[in-house]
Formats: structure tokens, sequence, C-alpha cells
């Protein structure tokens, strides 16, 4: 079992900018390849970006390209996500999730999930 808890989250003008943090425990993190997910209101759950069991490999959906950055710190057990240039439209709960062997988009692989962090981005 992997327990994963988000945080981080708030209410943030356009504009401005969140660091996403989701503590892991249990296994051994190291094994895992780790994303981001979000999920608004009304709407299906969007893949954000993932990370390689290393930290090596990354890899972003459209909405994050070029504002968002996937890391993550293995001696600390922890998953972050940089998010720049926030628009109104980025507003929803952000999920982390885990599962073994390579990344991937689709969240169906993923074995494991956090409950999620609301960002609410304000115009």
């Amino acid at each position: 079992q992997v327990q994963l808890v988000e945080s981080g989250g708030g209410l943030v003008q356009a504009g401005g900018s969140l660091r996403l943090p989701c503590a892991a425990s249990g296994r051994t993190f190291s094994n895992y390849a780790l994303a981001w997910f979000r999920q608004a209101p009304g709407k299906e759950r969007e893949f954000v970006a993932t990370i390689s069991p290393s930290g090596t490999n990354t890899y972003y959906g459209q909405s994050a390209k070029g504002r968002f950055t996937i890391s993550r710190d293995n001696s600390k057990n922890t998953l972050y996500l940089q998010m720049n240039t926030l628009l109104v439209e980025d507003t929803a709960l952000y999920l982390c999730a885990a599962k073994g062997g390579l990344g991937s988009n689709s969240g169906s692989q993923y074995e494991y999930w956090g409950l999620g962090t609301q960002v609410t981005v304000s115009s």
C-alpha cells in the first residue's frame, strides 16, 4: 500500500503561482511512477503530468505544458507540482497518484490515489 496526501491548495489570483506537495508513505517511494491529475466540477478527470520513478523523465498534458513543473524528492518521499501563470480554468481538485512501472497519462493505470487538494483561481 502507498498512502498519498496532497496539500498546498488554496485561493490564488490569476497570474499567480502555487506549489503543491504530495507526501507519500508506505512502500518504497522510489519504485513508483507518480502523476498529477485534476478534476473540475462537472468535468472529467484530466491528466496534468507524470514523472518516472527516478525523476529523470517527465511528461505533461497540454494544459500544463510551459506553465507547470512536476518534480519529486525521493529522499523526502514527496512529489511536487509547481504551477505558474495560473488561469481561472486551472480551478480544480488536484490529485496525486502512484503506479508501479512506467508513468501513464491514463488515470485507470494508477493504483493509489490521494484525496486531493482544491485549487481555486480567481479573476
